[in-house]
């Protein structure tokens, strides 16, 4: 996901935005899942990061700075957590960065709320409001629960929907026998469900692929880091710049303020 939201198109449609609406109005918002040069952008012109956890408060706070907000670099989360607060459709523009003005209007840019990025997530792309039906078919009596990564139809058509934090809490704290179809990654919905045996816990889509990114956080492989370290051998050192590192802790330092 962070791969779709590049620092050169991101520059390009700040400088867009900037021209056409002047500079303060729009607060630039970037999910946790994107890469230190976004995080320093939204830090050095006054914007902050959010979690899909705590998504709704960095809202607020956004909304509490400017007139809009850039939302970057999953749409789905910010239509979601913004549908959720009351915005309506018609008030956000999706922003493409390989079209002039993001494939929209100055008219649009100007009457927009929220302008969203165009990416997303390949996994909770996936699921679909079909599976959801074929679900409710098959167990008449299931509780549907999914991440807010997903699309709107899919969110509209679940019981609930919150963070990975959320979805396993939500299943813990259920009633033995209920019956659970869990639109997220299969691994965590794998791990929910041998952690709760006695509940029927299904992922929504039941040839999906595990995240190949977030699969790469593996204890074997925190183990192998943490022994290196233990040993004095720094495994895989990040570096970035003094600026990129300072912007990114700001807008890191102002979601923890919020939340």
């Amino acid at each position: 996901m962070a791969d779709m939201a590049q620092t050169d198109d991101v520059l390009d449609c700040w400088d867009d935005l900037t021209d056409a609406l002047g500079e303060g109005c729009v607060i630039p918002v970037t999910y946790m899942n994107s890469t230190a040069e976004i995080k320093s952008l939204c830090g050095k012109n006054g914007g902050i990061v959010c979690t899909s956890s705590n998504a709704s408060a960095t809202f607020d706070w956004s909304y509490s700075k400017g007139e809009k907000v850039l939302f970057l670099p999953d749409q789905h989360l910010g239509r979601n957590t913004a549908a959720k607060m009351g915005m309506r459709l018609d008030e956000m523009i999706l922003w493409n960065p390989f079209k002039p003005l993001g494939g929209n209007t100055l008219e649009d840019i100007k009457n927009a709320k929220l302008i969203l990025w165009e990416g997303h997530c390949s996994v909770h792309t996936r699921f679909t409001v079909n599976q959801i039906n074929e679900a409710r078919v098959k167990y008449p009596d299931v509780n549907v629960v999914v991440h807010p990564e997903c699309t709107l139809e899919v969110v509209t058509a679940a019981d609930s929907v919150g963070s990975t934090e959320h979805i396993k809490n939500v299943i813990e704290q259920a009633a033995p026998g209920t019956t659970w179809a869990v639109g997220t990654e299969i691994s965590l919905v794998n791990r929910i469900a041998s952690e709760n045996p006695d509940k029927t816990v299904f992922c929504l889509d039941s040839v999906v692929c595990p995240c190949s990114t977030m699969y790469r956080i593996h204890p074997a492989y925190v183990s192998w880091v943490l022994d290196g370290l233990v040993e004095g051998v720094v495994v895989n050192q990040i570096k970035v710049d003094d600026d990129i590192r300072r912007y990114s802790k700001l807008a890191l330092e102002r979601m923890l303020s919020v939340v």
